[in-house]
């Protein structure tokens, strides 16, 4: 059956589609939208999507992504520079920054140790982190991993890694979320709050 549009707007589509948490049908709800909006959303999304592929540039300390190099969380001074928060992506990174928790540094690893998916040590950041671990500004590292097999395997072979070094080693804290509800968590996440439960 043919299409019902252009080439280039199907390609528009399936790029769409590659996105995540958009599949065929959303594409085509967004491709539409922007279509008929095309003067204030698709020409200066054109626009905004053109300058960020010709600027956007890896940080060569960090891993995040920005447009300078370093980044301008690793440019800032009034960052702490006792602090170094691993994380796996740069999502991860971003998500911390919006809780606005702790004004530190990170160290992105570019994913997570998977005999599944073939991901050794030699494909993290893990070099760029030990060289910043022993940096003797450098007290705390924090493990931000996912709370996943992955994660914690992970976690443990940095924490392996690091042993050397006069650093401490933390994790973030894992069990009930706040406003959650007991009746409603997971096994694991219970037995986690419980072993880990603070003073009141």
């Amino acid at each position: 059956m043919p299409s019902p549009v252009g080439p280039e707007i199907e390609r528009l589509i399936q790029l769409l589609a590659r996105l995540p948490g958009l599949g065929p049908r959303s594409a085509r709800r967004a491709a539409l939208h922007l279509i008929k909006k095309r003067e204030q959303l698709l020409a200066p999304l054109a626009e905004a999507v053109r300058i960020a592929a010709e600027r956007v540039v890896v940080c060569s300390s960090c891993g995040n992504v920005d447009t300078s190099d370093p980044c301008a969380i690793c440019a800032d001074a009034r960052r702490d520079p006792s602090v170094l928060i691993v994380v796996e992506d740069v999502s991860d990174l971003w998500a911390l920054e919006r809780a606005a928790v702790m004004n530190a540094r990170y160290h992105v690893l570019g994913g997570v140790l998977s005999a599944l998916d073939g991901v050794r040590p030699e494909d993290l950041n893990l070099e760029g982190l030990v060289a910043r671990a022993a940096a003797p500004e450098v007290k705390e590292v924090i493990l931000a991993l996912n709370a996943t097999v992955d994660g914690q395997t992970t976690a443990h072979y940095i924490t392996d890694l690091l042993s050397q070094l006069p650093v401490k080693i933390t994790r973030l804290a894992h069990g009930v979320p706040v406003g959650g509800e007991l009746d409603y968590l997971d096994e694991g996440t219970l037995s986690a709050a419980i072993r880990q439960r603070t003073s009141f």
